[in-house]
């Protein structure tokens, strides 16, 4: 071939090479994800949300048949999402308004719907002039893409399965909340009158799809459609409680009735699950009482002509109600299925100082109709209180920690007894008590199964091995009997309520009902369905069972590589899958396709997710009704996460993703053949150098365990060269190895620093009891050497990180190696002696647990094995580091205790050791705060720069900041981070 033909070709290859650039923090940012997917019933339409790291995101809506697209900007969600809770490190999430589905498509695959936001910049302008930031709905005609917005709606619904309409719940009035109960009492207290208690009503809108009509409904606290569509109730919450009550609109007709209507407060609404019941319950003030007590209505017979029925029950008329108590409101009351009887919760009721009567009291009307009551005499104010003592006292036979306590109160506050009215014969049963607080009725309802862990609940809490008595409860008469004794392993009731699940020593069992006897369901099958590789100091811990069939005479269990039928009725057992062992493939969980499912229907295919333990390969599996083995739908070097299917046809919908890929969605029918690509989340990523890859390194451990790491190429790969690498570390990290890396700016992110011209290697991380440390070095060692033996990794430029477990590991391998250029542990505990015996506070509970049973890996205290606490302790091996470090530790850390960064930071300094911590103020275990979290990534990228590719270091390395200059500093820093994308440098 002649240059001159060859040339435009080169030309063209040099050019796109030249537009890739490293990826940097804006470019991080702007980085998107598939959110929230929806599929229509029909199949027919496919919406998502797709959102980047921080900013604005937009509703994608596509036709899959023709392939066209509507995009919708909906503004930044992250912007009215409520503070998020503590977890693992990683990009805020993304919150949805509270009961929006977003986005819905409506049952007749007519309509989507989802919620919209004002734009970051708007939301940043709202919150400094401390205005509320309010969602709109957004209603689209998929057949037109004609698009209506309903203005200021916290929360959409359309009318069950018919979808004939579309119920918007607006905002309530803007003023401060109502005060918690507690604050509510103080505050009538001191004043001699009762609090203001503001309604929690708003408007609702009813909006007729077809029509266009629209209809106010105004003070509606609570709304919700029966299932098909026929009904839409509400309860009505309005100033002074005016109008109060539960009304009904058959949504045909139009016609609107009133069920209930009283002076109080309404809650719980709730239809069963057929739509044939509707029950919620009153509540009313009554002088003797801190607390409302409350009366259960509930109605039925919807489609009679002579209206539907009422069923009203008021404890304070029955005297097998236990004293003290009334109805809870905040567990919903709830027809059986066979509507012969309602469920609800009932919880003690806090007696007022000084009342009179609190024996009697008045819980309203029975029989719906608002009755004046009497005029109660005025009180003098009351005196003010003598100041107390803060006082909180630990004692040595609480079950549960005060710092647990404190940190479940309130579910605690609003926990409540399963109890049972019977409109039949007017009885009240009792099903959950002191004794068995924990009881659910089992599915088919025709038994309750309750939990009893009084007497292990305090051993549970220190050494992690927590056991219950399991009940069966009779709901008709609240009749108890002992089913298992401390049982550990308990795995449900079957569809049928007839049979329990449980596991012990190996070995499951099924517990028949009936005759109250286990059967031994699994010791004579040739394999074992106990975690053999488990390295935790438990016992043959069992692989989770996968699930009961839908006729209740079979559970499938997995032996971790296949997936078995086990009869429960007798008869032998059947290896659904047959070449997961043989070939070292892990059957690893089934596909639900059916989200209202009872049970596991054999007679349908089955999908089921593969992964390769050696190859990593990994894809989608069919097990077809009577025939042997599996056959692979979906198999490569790639990982399938996601498997959906459309509720009346036969769409089905899977991701797809590598290392080169992110999960986009592909469609396809239900052999999942010749599936279609239907997104395109980040069509920018060609646009920047990226990871050329994985390659998987084969090691060894210094004890002889097989292991492998995923060792991520860099963008600017070539073979033979050597590159600075990275290892970041937690336990197995392998098996991610065909993931894609998404950017992401919480710390570590393989993709930018790949793109950054470092590898990045994943090594696998297997223990022995009483050597979490010393197993970390034992595997992670040897994996870096031979890392570097595959030519990839330069020997003199590697540096290691990981975060809390991984901190913790990372800490300990710098005293033990100097294969380490720099390290950065995030979160780490370093003094596994003091460490045992910290709180968690993220959960109140004490680090004890942990320990003994799950991630510590210790048999037993400290005070029992000594030697091992302090040989896998950080903190004692101080002397020993040449590694410079950063340390990431929080003040308000709730899972690794703030002291265990300090007393390691201290030691290190004492010893002169080149040390820095980075503290976030008012930050958990992970960063949440965006500002946060775009500075540790900087910061990471700057210490890991300087000491793997030379680059200077910046002052705040070199030197420290002061106090008093701390503020210009961060000014500075976030002027440079704020910077468009070009202006930045690298990842700064």
């Amino acid at each position: 071939m002649k240059l001159r033909t060859l040339l435009p070709a080169l030309l063209a290859l040099i050019a796109f090479g030249q537009t890739q650039r490293p990826i940097q923090l804006a470019d991080i940012l702007a980085w998107k994800r598939i959110q929230a997917p929806a599929v229509s019933d029909n199949g027919e339409w496919f919406a998502y949300r797709l959102a980047p790291s921080e900013g604005d995101a937009e509703v994608v809506v596509r036709n899959l048949t023709t392939g066209k697209e509507q995009r919708f900007p909906i503004g930044d969600p992250g912007a009215a999402a409520p503070a998020p809770t503590d977890g693992p490190p990683g990009p805020p999430p993304l919150a949805i308004a509270a009961g929006g589905a977003s986005p819905a498509f409506s049952g007749d695959s007519r309509w989507v719907a989802f919620l919209a936001y004002p734009t970051e910049k708007e939301a940043k302008r709202l919150k400094q002039t401390k205005r509320p930031i309010h969602a709109k709905a957004v209603l689209v005609e998929l057949a037109t893409g004609k698009k209506t917005e309903f203005e200021k709606t916290r929360r959409f619904a359309f009318s069950g399965e018919k979808s004939t309409a579309i119920a918007l719940q607006r905002y309530g009035p803007e003023g401060p909340p109502t005060p918690p109960p507690a604050a509510a009492a103080a505050a009538a207290g001191a004043s001699g009158t009762p609090a203001v208690e503001r309604p929690s009503g708003s408007d609702l809108l009813l909006y007729d799809l077809a029509a266009g009509n629209e209809l106010n409904l105004g003070n509606v606290s609570e709304f919700a459609f029966d299932k098909h569509g026929d009904w839409m109730a509400w309860l009505v919450d309005a100033q002074d409680k005016a109008g109060n009550g539960v009304s009904l609109r058959n949504m045909s007709t139009g016609a609107v009735q009133n069920l209930d209507h009283a002076q109080a407060v309404y809650k719980g609404l709730s239809w069963n699950e057929k739509g044939t019941g509707l029950a919620a319950v009153r509540g009313m003030d009554d002088k003797a009482f801190e607390d409302k007590l409350y009366t259960l209505v509930a109605f039925r017979d919807f489609g009679s002509s002579s209206g539907p029925s009422k069923t009203v029950y008021d404890p304070k008329s029955d005297q097998s109600f236990p004293a003290g108590m009334t109805i809870s409101a905040t567990r919903n009351p709830s027809w059986r299925d066979d509507l012969s009887a309602v469920t609800f919760g009932i919880h003690e009721v806090k007696p007022k100082k000084n009342a009179k009567d609190a024996a009697a009291p008045n819980n309203g009307p029975t029989d719906g109709e608002e009755k004046d009551a009497p005029a109660a005499a005025p009180r003098p104010p009351a005196p003010p209180e003598e100041p107390k003592p803060d006082l909180v006292i630990w004692h040595w036979k609480d079950p549960r920690l005060q710092s647990m306590q404190q940190v479940q109160e309130n579910a605690d506050k609003n926990f409540s007894y399963l109890s049972v009215w019977r409109p039949a014969d007017q009885k009240f049963v009792r099903l959950a008590d002191e004794s068995v607080r924990q009881v659910t009725l089992a599915p088919a309802q025709k038994y309750g199964v309750g939990v009893d862990v009084r007497e292990y609940e305090l051993q549970g809490n220190l050494d992690g091995r927590r056991y219950q008595d399991i009940y069966t409860i009779d709901p008709a008469t609240g009749d108890r009997h002992l089913a298992l004794r401390k049982a550990r392993y308990f795995e449900g009731a079957s569809p049928d309520g007839t049979q329990l699940l449980h596991y012990n020593e190996g070995v499951f069992f099924s517990y028949d009902v009936a005759t109250g006897k286990s059967i031994d369901l699994t010791s004579k099958i040739p394999t074992t369905f106990w975690n053999e590789e488990d390295d935790h100091p438990v016992v043959k811990p069992p692989h989770p069972a996968i699930g009961w069939t839908k006729d209740s005479d079979a559970v499938l269990l997995t032996d971790g590589w296949d997936i078995w039928k086990v009869p429960v009725h007798g008869g032998p057992a059947v290896n659904l899958t047959v070449n997961g062992k043989k070939e070292k493939i892990r059957y690893r969980r089934r596909f639900r396709l059916d989200p209202d499912e009872k049970g596991i229907d054999l007679s349908a295919p089955m999908y089921v997710a593969a992964y390769g333990e050696w190859t990593k390969k990994q894809g989608i599996g069919l097990i077809e009704p009577g025939k042997p083995g599996i056959r692979m739908l979906q198999w490569g070097d790639a990982a399938y996460t996601q498997l959906t299917k459309s509720k009346k046809s036969d769409t089905y919908l899977y991701t797809r993703e590598n290392t080169q890929e992110y999960p986009d969605y592909y469609v396809a029918d239900n052999s999942l053949a010749n599936g279609r690509k239907i997104t395109d989340a980040n069509p920018q990523q060609g646009d920047f150098l990226w990871p050329k890859g994985v390659k998987l390194v084969d090691y060894t451990s210094t004890r002889g365990e097989k292991l492998q790491a995923a060792l991520y190429l860099p963008a600017n790969y070539e073979p033979g060269k050597h590159y600075p690498t990275i290892v970041y570390i937690y336990e197995k990290l392998s098996q991610g190895a065909n993931t894609y890396p998404q950017p992401g700016y919480n710390g570590f992110s393989i993709s930018a620093y790949t793109s950054n011209g470092y590898a990045v290697l994943e090594p696998d991380i297997v223990y022995k009891v009483n050597d979490p440390g010393v197993s970390a070095v034992a595997c992670v060692v040897p994996a870096v050497k031979a890392a570097i033996a595959s030519g990839v990794v330069d020997a003199q430029r590697v540096a290691i990180h990981g975060h809390s477990w991984g901190g913790y590991q990372t800490a300990f391998l710098v005293t033990q190696t100097d294969i380490f250029r720099a390290a950065i542990a995030g979160a780490p505990l370093t003094d596994m002696v003091s460490m045992y015996s910290l709180i968690y506070w993220n959960t109140g509970g004490t680090n004890q647990a942990i320990f003994e049973s799950s991630q510590g890996r210790f048999a037993g205290g400290y005070w029992e094995n000594q030697e091992a606490y302090l040989r896998n302790s950080p903190v004692y091996y101080a002397k020993n580091v040449k590694t410079p470090l950063i340390i990431l530790s929080n003040d308000k850390d709730g899972a690794v205790d703030h002291t265990q960064a300090i007393e390691y930071y201290n030691t290190l300094r004492r010893l002169g050791k080149p040390v820095i911590m980075l503290e976030y103020k008012g930050e958990n275990h992970g960063l949440r705060k965006p500002e946060n979290m775009k500075d540790y990534t900087v910061r990471m990228k700057e210490f890991f720069d300087h000491y793997l590719m030379d680059k200077p270091a910046p002052k705040w390395m070199e030197e420290g900041i002061p106090a008093l200059k701390m503020k210009d500093h961060l000014d500075e820093r976030t002027k440079q981070m704020t910077k468009p994308a070009a202006a930045q440098g690298s990842m700064q």
